[in-house]
């Protein structure tokens, strides 16, 4: 299996995991009679023990290699998600989603370090932004397949088809040839050990968290999404799917137009650009989301500039390490499914409008990583930019 599309299944995990189980909600909180908050802990929980177990996963492969990592990851994941598809009420659901999030970390957060391993520069930055590009066809098509399965056969029929899935990312695992790199030494005290390393690199801290805001007004969405548009706007699920899944067009053209910039024009340019444009459309959120159309278009928006700035921030972020990439790469998805675990429980609260709570999760997240921009740019002249030039 080539490294671009090994790399590329292991970063679909998260979306395939979340997006295609989103129609299921209202079905699942009928079916058990219980409120949306309590359905939405089955989201929490996953991104909680997802964001948990980067942690302990980023080490470990630095200390023991990438492959067995993600082979033992991976088949922890599929045997999650047949859990999943077995449960018979909300806490067996929460459990097992706990367990397909355990497996689930492997992947996601291994992909940012093998996107360091074997490549760099220039490439690497295009190789971040074509993913950007084809990952967002996650949530077009799984929304699409997880009302079709769920109307057709039944909720439990979705994740029976993640376990298929991951199956195939599991005998990638298998053939994958690692690249060597430089393992670190030592047992488990010693594996996290390495966490305050990186930490005491300030650029790298102070970047990796403050990026992690750019996305918490999605992910916020993510959450309400079937809320607003199937409670509020009274769409049917089926057009719920269509709605969201459009959005992820958003996604993929700043993706695609990060891979096109990047070549002829500074990526802290573009990158401040794109932080503008978030907030922004966050702005246009809160103040226009009443209309159904206008969020929709507000909202494709604000997910165009979040992907015009991922490829590059994330690019930027890697740059500034140079050793326990590993643990690094897991920091960084760590930071970002935390602030998203965090944004997902806030959105299911009993708001007197979710759409403005989105809009102001948008505005935090595009004012916070410019602030950290200027902040550390004035800080340190020249060189402050100089991880985003390279």
């Amino acid at each position: 299996m080539p490294n671009f599309l090994f790399i590329t299944m292991l970063a679909a995990f998260p979306a395939i995991s979340t997006d295609m189980y989103l129609p299921a909600l209202p079905t699942i909180q009928a079916e058990w009679g219980i409120p949306l908050s309590s359905v939405n802990l089955s989201l929490v929980a996953f991104f909680l023990a997802f964001s948990f177990f980067m942690l302990i996963y980023g080490p470990l492969s630095d200390r023991f290699g990438r492959k067995p990592v993600l082979v033992v990851g991976v088949g922890i994941y599929v045997a999650g998600c047949l859990l999943c598809a077995l449960s018979v009420n909300i806490w067996m659901l929460v459990v097992s989603r706990i367990i397909q999030a355990a497996g689930a970390a492997s992947a996601s957060a291994l992909s940012m370090a093998l996107a360091k391993d074997l490549y760099s520069g220039t490439e690497r930055q295009k190789v971040l932004a074509y993913i950007g590009v084809i990952i967002p066809l996650c949530p077009m098509v799984a929304p699409m397949l997880g009302s079709i399965t769920t109307r057709y056969l039944s909720w439990e029929w979705i994740f029976a088809c993640q376990a298929l899935l991951a199956s195939v990312a599991f005998l990638g695992a298998l053939a994958f040839r690692e690249p060597d790199f430089e393992k670190t030494s030592g047992g488990v005290l010693e594996m996290l050990a390495r966490y305050p390393v990186v930490f005491r690199n300030l650029r790298f801290t102070v970047y990796c968290f403050a990026f992690a805001f750019v996305s918490i007004g999605f992910f916020g969405f993510l959450a309400g999404s079937a809320d607003i548009y199937i409670s509020g706007f009274g769409l049917s699920e089926q057009q719920y799917a269509m709605f969201f899944g459009l959005n992820a067009f958003g996604f993929m053209a700043g993706s695609f137009a990060c891979s096109r910039l990047c070549v002829g024009y500074s990526s802290m340019a573009i990158l401040k650009f794109s932080l503008i444009g978030v907030l922004c459309a966050a702005t246009g959120i809160y103040f226009l989301g009443g209309d159904k159309v206008m969020f929709f278009i507000t909202m494709i928006l604000m997910t165009f500039f979040i992907g015009l700035s991922r490829p590059i921030s994330n690019h930027m972020i890697l740059e500034t390490v140079d050793r326990d990439i590993g643990a690094a790469s897991a920091l960084i998805t760590f930071s970002s499914f935390i602030f998203a675990a965090a944004a997902m429980e806030i959105i299911s609260f009993d708001w007197g409008s979710k759409i403005e709570m989105i809009g102001r999760m948008g505005i935090v997240g595009g004012l916070v990583p410019l602030i950290s921009l200027f902040v550390l740019s004035r800080g340190s002249g020249k060189n402050g930019t100089r991880a985003a030039e390279r």
